[in-house]
């Protein structure tokens, strides 16, 4: 019996469909899933501390070799005084100088390559007979124990590609496909090779043997490309930090950190200050606190070998829900890579105690810290979320609010674009004065380069005109400057005055049509942002700003104002020209810009490691993370934050 192929795709997508409601029946489950991702998150972040020093260390010893008087130490700070100069030079960015590592490294691979055909040939061309698979089992059968250990050394060899997805941020797969098939993998083989056949002469010198087996003519020039062959490594993995760690704090799983945008060009070039001297204390702590190289490497290989489980593992639901894959290639797939990956991690697990549990102890510090702060998030986010106030609640209040109006507008920031949020009535329930006007603001960071001024804001009115109450989303690429002045204001409002104008203009238009329409200039400002940002995806905008926010209604002003009366002209042009008078007013008579504080706590039933990671953990990395305030640049002098008490 055979099916056709409508019939194998309706079984592959049923099989995906099974795996992702299973997945999701259980909050335990996706709990988990999300553990994994953060465990592999934060390997990645200690692959990047790792990195630096045993690359930078590997190059400085090539000093100890051609001076083998020279002391371990003058290494040691040779490679701390080289890290130093690295992470101070991160802020400007890989955009300016990442022209020169292709050369510097297609250099290294040529060299390298080449020193490795000069050892085969001078010493011994019978090494090229490893490649074949039975001497590795000939190896492991007769070593015992020993040679099986020794695997774990031999992660050192695959190191890197664990930050290929970070090249892929900046160039096409083709691309880095060819690279790693014509250069990279022939280059390696030859360099390993030859550096065999170099130790089948040279026993004594297995310790420093690529730079014992460079010939003396080209030893220094082989040493300066082999440092900055090393910078150039060490660079690759800590934008590859960066990166994991920018995506992580856009999905709530990492503190609010400030990220710089060095490039104009690739969106990926990114700059974490706070994260860069981070991992430039622990690359020295680790570089001068451990006593040889090969410690640094037991600890390598165990960060990569489980970077590369973790990669597996989320490979197989990848297959499994976004390919839909047949089960047997993933099946397929997940023996053959567990069997590799399997037989690696066992051998790492017996140097654990050799350096090897350096990466377990940072990533269990990121993970502690990540998973706290992303649950902390997520519970503070729901309690707003759920608690907005009901515009039948508003309405209910009357057009004073049920409290005295004071001269002025009260901006509201919140992270809700729908809804008002519950500070608000936290606020009134609180004070018995509120502003004549109120402007519910709402700040998106869209992965775009810039936003056009004219398409910066997005106004809607909130309840009935007399109740002056309005919305409105300020959009902001990443390159856009948020400048902490009147600016911001000034932009403000004159959006806020031209909705008003526009909304008089439509009055008697649309019968059951609100001003809260996605009209044809709104989504021409969607294409246009798209269009002028093109390393940006659609699925990479803020879907918040939805029909549910725009400035403009679905029937143009022409059209309409041909159905116009003259009489309801001048009425609308004498409501336009009062409300007008009115914010102005009210704009005199001061600005006063309020923030949410929503403060969670654990409750008292709750056990004691949910007290420790919400009371102690999650506020204290609140208290350090940029607040709010920094982040929307409010001025201090016009501040008045709301608090609130939420307890999980």
């Amino acid at each position: 019996m055979y099916l056709s192929s409508v019939e194998l795709m309706t079984m592959v997508k049923s099989f995906a469909a099974k795996t992702k409601n299973w997945l999701e029946r259980r909050p335990s489950r996706k709990n988990a899933l999300l553990i994994l991702v953060l465990v592999g998150t934060c390997m990645v972040i200690g692959d990047g501390i790792l990195t630096p020093a045993i690359s930078v260390l590997s190059a400085a010893g090539g000093i100890k070799v051609a001076h083998p008087d020279v002391s371990s130490k003058v290494v040691v700070v040779v490679a701390v005084l080289v890290l130093v100069c690295f992470f101070s030079m991160q802020h400007y960015g890989t955009d300016r100088v990442s022209w020169l590592f292709a050369p510097i490294v297609l250099l290294w691979f040529l060299l390298i390559g080449g020193i490795g055909i000069y050892n085969i040939w001078k010493y011994d061309k019978g090494v090229l007979r490893a490649f074949s698979p039975v001497y590795i089992y000939r190896y492991l059968k007769r070593g015992g124990k020993d040679r099986f250990t020794s695997l774990g050394g031999l992660m050192l060899c695959i190191t890197g590609t664990e930050a290929l997805f970070a090249d892929l941020g900046h160039f096409p797969v083709l691309a880095v496909q060819i690279a790693f098939t014509v250069v990279v993998f022939p280059s390696l083989l030859l360099a390993y090779s030859g550096q065999a056949a170099y130790l089948m002469m040279n026993k004594d010198h297995v310790v420093d043997a690529f730079y014992r087996s460079i010939p003396d003519s080209i030893y220094w020039p082989v040493f300066v490309v082999a440092t900055l062959a090393a910078i150039v490594a060490s660079q690759a993995t800590i934008s590859a930090t960066f990166s994991i760690i920018k995506q992580a704090l856009a999905l709530g799983c990492f503190p609010r950190v400030k990220v710089i945008h060095t490039s104009k060009n690739f969106l990926g070039q990114i700059y974490i200050p706070d994260i860069n001297w981070i991992l430039m204390i622990l690359c020295i702590a680790v570089t001068a606190g451990f006593e040889n190289q090969s410690q640094i490497g037991n600890a390598y290989g165990t960060a990569v070998v489980i970077v590369m489980l973790a990669t597996t593992a989320l490979m197989v639901l990848i297959m499994i829900l976004v390919w839909h894959c047949h089960w047997l290639l993933v099946l397929l797939f997940t023996g053959l890579s567990l069997i590799v990956e399997c037989t690696y991690f066992s051998s790492v697990l017996f140097k654990v105690n050799q350096g090897g549990w350096v990466p377990l102890v940072i990533a269990a510090a990121f993970l502690l810290i990540m998973y706290v702060w992303h649950y902390g998030t997520v519970k503070r986010y729901e309690f707003e979320v759920h608690s907005r106030v009901s515009m039948a609640w508003i309405l209910g209040l009357g057009p004073s609010l049920g409290l005295v109006r004071v001269p002025g507008i009260g901006l509201v920031y919140t992270e809700l674009a729908r809804g008002v949020p519950r500070i608000f009535s936290h606020f009134i329930t609180n004070l018995p004065a509120m502003h004549s006007a109120v402007v519910f603001v709402c700040v998106k960071y869209l992965p775009v380069y810039i936003v056009p001024e004219e398409e910066r804001f997005l106004v809607k009115r909130i309840g009935p005109k007399n109740f002056h109450m309005f919305r409105c989303v300020a959009r902001y690429g990443y390159k856009d400057l948020h400048k902490k002045d009147d600016d911001f204001e000034k932009k403000l409002f004159d959006s806020l005055f031209l909705f008003v104008r526009l909304e008089s203009m439509m009055e008697g238009c649309s019968d059951s049509e609100e001003y809260s329409i996605y009209g044809m200039q709104t989504e021409k400002s969607r294409d246009a942002l798209m269009s002028k940002n093109s390393k940006a995806t659609t699925s990479d905008v803020d879907l918040t700003i939805s029909s549910m926010d725009s400035i403009m209604p679905a029937k143009s002003p022409l059209s309409c104002r041909n159905s116009m009366t003259n009489s309801s002209r001048q009425a609308g042009n004498q409501t336009e020209t009062d409300e007008l008078e009115f914010l102005n007013r009210c704009r005199d008579a001061g600005v006063v810009h309020i923030l949410g504080n929503t403060v969670v706590r654990a409750s008292r039933e709750s056990r004691f490691y949910k007290k420790i990671a919400v009371d102690y953990i999650y506020a204290f990395l609140r208290k350090i993370c940029r607040e709010n305030s920094a982040i929307f640049n409010v001025p201090h002098e016009s501040l008045l934050n709301v608090g609130q008490i939420f307890y999980v």
